[in-house]
């Protein structure tokens, strides 16, 4: 296994530097760190806030020290995780304690406490706990009081419901059957497309959360438009999505690389990774243009990676892992291994795909994935994969400055080589 391989699959990022950097800017303390072809081996573990040297002649004391620092992280991230996850609750309470009581929306209030704990749970939270962790990045720990680490917890939740909108919403089009571990909401006894409703309730929540915690903020108009703008970026890609692969009809010649990462990058890049890391910039006072477009550059390339291994994870993921059955083949999805199969696929094999593509037929399906295995679309993901995080870590290194690379680090580190 290559040296940069085995460091990342125990918690190590490898960033190229040229050499000339100055050792204190990249290093802080350490002292000599050891070169690999003249580029500084720059450590991170689960987002670390401080460089570890990565390679030196005492390895197995490297290691030692290595385990320990990564325990301490781990168990940081699961204190955070835990609070966050606790935070819960209270936004439950704020959203309906006073008016599930009321003599004429009481019924409806009870509803939407129903919806809630049903949707907004039970997923990674990967997306909410980006704000939180970038906004302990970004503040000093000393401007880290109660009511601020309670917002940030609470915007947090914001993007965690207007993800919960967009799942309930995307299952009932996509007619998909389970989602988390769970029957999808719109196919529970009694709930059917009365989801479409339950689903605005959740964005609108979204907008009553901002204003009891956040109204007498200055950042408060920021964290409107910017979630006003991401629902709309999104809602963008999911038309794009919709009207590529309409249902029914199989037109392989919109399937073309260049309509796929269109589709990815309004339809996933802008909510999933810019709009949580935006939320903490601006909650933390980086409100320049500048700042906020190199961080877009960083976070619109990884949204892209993190798409693409869902599309992977779709077709030959684990449904008891990832929590999810797969149904893109089924759905007509314009998905990045489709593209992959009509640029590498004979005309014989592209009329395999015409023929089968599409189609509800359990057979058929199998067809297509016997047809993906057979251009071993597996081991050209996992090349794919491999090639993109040097690219990440390229514009971490180019564009993360002056925020701390560590925040998309982490964040690389989270979604690298991921099984749900």
């Amino acid at each position: 296994m290559p040296l940069s391989r085995w460091l990342r699959s125990v918690g190590v990022f490898l960033l190229p530097a040229p050499c000339w950097v100055p050792q204190e800017r990249w290093l802080c303390s350490l002292r000599r760190p050891s070169l690999v072809h003249w580029y500084p081996a720059l450590g991170s573990w689960h987002g670390a806030r401080c460089w570890c040297q990565v390679w030196t002649n005492e390895l197995r004391t490297f290691c030692s020290s290595l385990r320990m620092n990564g325990d301490q992280k781990s168990n940081a991230y699961a204190q955070e995780k835990q609070d966050f996850i606790q935070h819960f609750s209270q936004i439950v309470k704020v959203l309906t304690e006073d008016e599930i009581g009321h003599p004429e929306t009481g019924d409806a209030i009870a509803r939407l406490k129903e919806v809630l704990e049903y949707n907004a749970i039970g997923g990674k939270y990967n997306r909410g706990l980006t704000v939180l962790v970038a906004f302990q990045e970004l503040v000093e720990p000393k401007n880290q009081d109660a009511d601020s680490l309670q917002r940030a917890l609470t915007v947090g939740w914001c993007v965690e419901l207007l993800q919960a909108f967009f799942l309930v919403s995307d299952d009932i089009m996509d007619s998909s059957l389970t989602r988390r571990g769970q029957t999808c909401w719109y196919k529970k006894p009694g709930i059917g497309l009365d989801a479409v409703n339950d689903a605005l309730l959740l964005e609108a929540c979204i907008y009553r959360l901002l204003k009891f915690y956040c109204r007498e903020q200055p950042y408060y108009l920021n964290l409107i438009e910017l979630f006003l703008q991401s629902s709309y970026q999104t809602e963008i890609g999911q038309t794009l999505d919709l009207i590529t692969a309409p249902q029914g009809h199989v037109d392989l010649g919109r399937y073309t690389e260049k309509r796929y990462k269109s589709i990815v990058k309004y339809k996933t890049a802008f909510y999933s990774f810019y709009l949580p890391v935006a939320a903490a910039m601006y909650m933390a006072g980086i409100d320049g243009e500048k700042e906020h477009a190199n961080a877009k550059k960083i976070l619109l390339e990884m949204g892209e990676f993190f798409q693409i291994q869902d599309d992977y994870l779709d077709a030959f993921g684990d449904p008891s892992v990832t929590g999810k059955i797969g149904t893109d083949i089924q759905d007509n999805k314009c998905s990045w291994l489709v593209v992959q199969c009509l640029q590498r696929g004979t005309p014989e094999q592209r009329q395999i795909l015409q023929e089968n593509y599409g189609q509800k037929d359990a057979k058929k399906v199998a067809q297509v994935k016997a047809l993906y295995e057979q251009l071993d679309l597996p081991a050209v993901f996992l090349q794919y994969e491999e090639d993109s995080y040097s690219r990440l870590m390229s514009l971490i290194q180019q564009y993360a400055a002056p925020l701390p690379s560590t925040i998309f680090l982490g964040l690389a580190n989270q979604i690298y080589k991921r099984k749900k």
